[in-house]
């Protein structure tokens, strides 16, 4: 299954979320740090439930440690979740072991990750063009369940 990056992510009810949703689908899920709240945040266990036991998830210290840890034993096809994104989620075959990439909730990606990406690699979910962006934890929703299907939801009841 694909794996998920959050990269900053400042609101702990999100990734309870987003935590809640790895257990569920078969997700990695990765956290870069600085994050904006303890893993200990009773607003992240209580958005988590209790789905935190059955989530695969690695904290990193910086960008650099989760790729690194992420592409070890292969590397892999990344693709950053961008409202600046040049492709849609939904014109990109994706694969079973892809790396979905997202910023936190203010501001996105930083640029110096963001410019790590090329263009085709930074994708976007289609929205009306007045709103600036969906919530964190809907567009990784969005993105897995996206990948899941793809890949013929393998592994699902």
């Amino acid at each position: 299954m694909v794996a998920i990056v959050l990269v900053h992510p400042e609101i702990p009810p999100n990734t309870g979320n987003v935590i809640r949703l790895a257990a569920n689908t078969g997700a990695e899920l990765h956290l870069v740090e600085p994050l904006g709240f303890r893993l200990d945040d009773r607003e992240l266990k209580r958005a988590g439930l209790d789905y935190h036991e059955h989530a695969r998830l690695v904290v990193h210290r910086d960008w650099g440690a989760c790729r690194a840890a992420i592409d070890a034993p292969r590397e892999r096809r990344w693709h950053a979740m961008t409202t600046r994104g040049t492709r849609s989620l939904y014109e990109c075959k994706l694969q079973p072991d892809d790396v979905l990439v997202f910023g936190s909730e203010t501001s996105g990606l930083p640029a110096p990750i963001l410019d790590l990406f090329a263009p085709e690699a930074r994708l976007r979910i289609p929205m009306l063009p007045a709103m600036r962006s969906i919530n964190l934890s809907n567009a990784v929703a969005i993105a897995v369940y996206e990948a899941w299907r793809q890949t013929g939801f393998t592994g699902a009841v």
